[in-house]
């Protein structure tokens, strides 16, 4: 069977599922109410402004919010456009039919959409999650039209009639349930309408109703403060006075009065109609930036720099990204980025508009052409949010590198605190890690700031120098390089087509940078660095590690490198082929023995006549070994089994031009010999990561005979 109509909606169930799911948060009623009442004055300026009427003379736009714990209610009161009888059963009867809509078809060639709030026609219902009845009052611009009442307790019944409203407006009054009765206390009405309006484009006053009380106080104190308080004098009568009363005036006059005086409380401004954000950046000093900072998000520590957004195509935003200065090891990395719309208050971090590594920012972004959905909570997911997204990052990478380009001091002394920002965008956008590339800073072994390009420069005249050296002989003369063809027969010297071919695979290369997780650990390779006037970058956050990775991955013609990976020839003696070959036989021999010592077979043992005789072994753990190790240790951490790689990668290198280990190389059978190796072996290990607990122990022990030897 075939059938078609159209679905129907019981009011009465539909209604009681508006009010309860609709908004997660009770106290959004506020801010949906106050935007009703923003949107209200905007039309009547609007029908100002197009001629269709005319605002009287010293007008005013505002809205009172006003408090009567004791009646238990909330009156929200604006002065715009109002309503007629028709509009009410049009706009409040109808649920979800929109005004601010309706308005704007109805004038969509004459109006501004930019500045309506209200879209869906529903916001005004949020207030019946918080009273048991509400009340509006309200009387249109129209001069024929005549002030309309109407209530409703929540269900799907309601009465209107007549209202005896006098001004052009509405007055809405929310009778609250015993459970919402929160919502008349001062402090939080006051602590809710700055969260949500703040910055809304009309003027906000809260004021309790009635509130008068009497106070003794010196006629010289009386206070005429048109902010925050009011004094009203009692009226005076005139009375017959009696000739001694009229001699005794005179001397009364000279005395300073005191009497009880009515006092009253007037409307506080709880908001501020021009947002910093809302004007151009050259308008705005650094003091108001700084000042709106303190303001909005109660941080008194200066921030390093801000970022000012003003676009209006291809879409409409605005905003203020501020770079904090963070304490990484007390405080929160988390940031703060309020999401505004029209100047009304959304939501907190929302992701979709902002990327993620910049919520460790703070700022505001408002930008009216977002799609937001039915609570105005959340964002509807389409691709218009993700283009916002982009522009945000595109703007700050825009702001970091115009920075570096142009204060590069001051980039430099930002560095340690915005580099976390800037490494975790790298991480999770590419875009961004694209345009950041020339951009981020290394800060070498003497505390100077390098960016990348520079970075790769600086080790290039040290290891040249040492190219040079190796290419001479026992006399100082410089050798040729050897080509060999494919029958292994020598071709030619360093002019061959084959000797260039070579250089330019070793030009091909991918260039090392170097670098140190720790200062202290790593000294002693420092040390060997400096006296070859190498240079070396400190890496030493959590987040350096995938970071370095993510650039190798960016950067083909790149490599980092621990400066404790290896032994490259700059840190060499010159070594003849004859000495080279009776060292195969040495470092066998020595290997062995050392094996044998410490009890193990896996380790791999080199000999070497390093330039600094002082150093006595090293211990070298390839770069990949190293970066797998850690990342087991960190699956560890986070409960996930792992093999274990044990100790793979790790090569002792001892120098043959110590006399520690010349005294190995020459006492096979020595007394001392096992001692010794044991000593040289862990004098390694603790230079590139601490001892373990055992080790350690043993370590010491071992120290304390050593130096026993010697005091006999």
């Amino acid at each position: 069977m075939e059938k078609r109509g159209n679905l129907s909606i019981n009011s009465e169930n539909m209604f009681p599922i508006i009010k309860k799911w609709l908004y997660s948060d009770h106290d959004i009623f506020y801010r949906e109410v106050v935007s009703n009442a923003c949107d209200a004055i905007t039309k009547i300026r609007k029908m100002d402004m197009m001629g269709e009427y005319t605002l009287p003379d010293g007008f005013k736009p505002r809205v009172d919010i006003v408090l009567n714990d004791k009646e238990k209610t909330i009156k929200i009161i604006d002065n715009g456009i109002g309503m007629t009888a028709d509009e009410v059963e049009e706009y409040i009867n109808q649920v979800a039919f929109s005004g601010a809509t309706d308005f704007l078809n109805k004038y969509k060639d004459k109006a501004n959409a930019d500045q309506i709030i209200g879209h869906f026609g529903l916001g005004f219902y949020s207030t019946f999650m918080v009273s048991d009845y509400v009340d509006i009052d309200t009387l249109s611009y129209k001069s024929d039209a005549a002030s309309v009442h109407w209530t409703c307790d929540g269900g799907s019944d309601f009465e209107m009639s007549d209202g005896d409203k006098r001004e052009i407006g509405t007055t809405i009054t929310l009778h609250l349930s015993d459970d919402c009765l929160e919502f008349c206390n001062e402090y939080k009405a006051r602590e809710v309408i700055e969260k949500y309006c703040s910055f809304m484009p009309y003027e906000i006053y809260l004021s309790r109703e009635n509130e008068e009380g009497t106070e003794t106080i010196k006629e010289s104190e009386k206070r005429d403060d048109d902010v925050v308080i009011e004094v009203i004098e009692p009226e005076k009568k005139e009375e017959a006075k009696s000739d001694s009363e009229k001699d005794g005036e005179a001397s009364e006059e000279k005395k300073e009065e005191e009497r009880k005086l009515k006092i009253r409380r007037r409307p506080q401004l709880l908001n501020d109609t021009h947002p910093l954000w809302a004007k151009t950046p050259k308008d705005c000093t650094d003091e108001e930036y700084k000042e709106f900072y303190r303001k909005v998000f109660r941080d008194y520590k200066e921030p390093l720099f801000w970022i000012h957004l003003n676009m209006d195509y291809p879409f409409n935003l605005k905003g203020i990204l501020y770079f904090p200065k963070i304490n990484m090891e007390f405080e929160s990395a988390e940031g703060v980025i309020k999401l505004y719309n029209n100047q009304v208050f959304i939501a907190d971090n929302i992701k979709e508009v902002i990327p993620e590594y910049l919520m460790l920012l703070k700022g505001v972004i408002d930008c009216p052409d977002l799609p937001l959905n039915v609570s105005r909570s959340a964002l509807q997911n389409d691709g218009f949010v993700k283009k916002i997204s982009d522009y945000i990052s595109k703007k700050v990478a825009e702001k970091l590198a115009g920075l570096c380009k142009t204060d590069k001091e001051n980039y430099d002394k930002y560095w340690e605190d915005i580099s976390p920002f800037i490494k975790y965008g790298c991480l999770k956008d590419d875009k961004f890690c694209e345009k950041m590339n020339d951009y981020i800073l290394f800060k070498n072994l003497d505390g100077k700031y390098l960016t990348l390009p520079d970075a790769l420069q600086i080790n290039k005249e040290a290891e040249e120098a040492a190219a040079a050296e190796e290419a001479k002989d026992e006399n100082g003369n410089k050798v040729e390089a050897e080509v060999v063809d494919e029958n292994g027969n020598t071709v030619s010297g360093e002019g061959s087509d084959n000797a260039d071919s070579k250089d330019a695979e070793k030009e091909k290369e991918p260039r090392t940078i170097y670098y140190v997780t720790d200062e202290q650990q790593q000294s002693q390779y420092i040390n060997m660095f400096k006296a070859q006037k190498m240079d070396a970058f400190i890496l030493n956050h959590n987040i350096d590690v995938p970071f370095i990775q993510q650039l190798e991955s960016k950067n083909q013609d790149i490599r980092f490198q621990r400066i404790d990976a290896d032994l490259t020839d700059t840190f060499k003696s010159k070594t003849s082929k004859k000495a080279e070959k009776e060292f195969e036989e040495i470092e066998k021999n020595i290997g062995e023995q050392m094996k044998k010592a410490l009890k193990n077979e896996q380790l791999v043992v080199k000999i070497e006549r390093l330039k600094d005789k002082k150093i006595s072994s090293m211990l070298t753990v390839s770069e990949e070994t190293r970066r797998m190790q850690d990342m087991m240790k960190m699956y560890a951490a986070n409960g996930m089994m792992m093999g274990d790689l044990g100790m793979g990668g790790q090569t002792l290198i001892l120098n043959a031009n110590h006399p520690l280990v010349k005294y190995v190389m020459e006492n096979k059978e020595g007394d001392n010999v096992n001692t010794i190796c044991e000593q040289l072996y862990d004098l390694a290990r603790i230079q590139n990561a601490p001892l373990d607990a055992e080790s350690m122990t043993k370590f010491v022990q071992r120290s304390n005979d050593i130096m026993m030897l010697l005091a006999k």
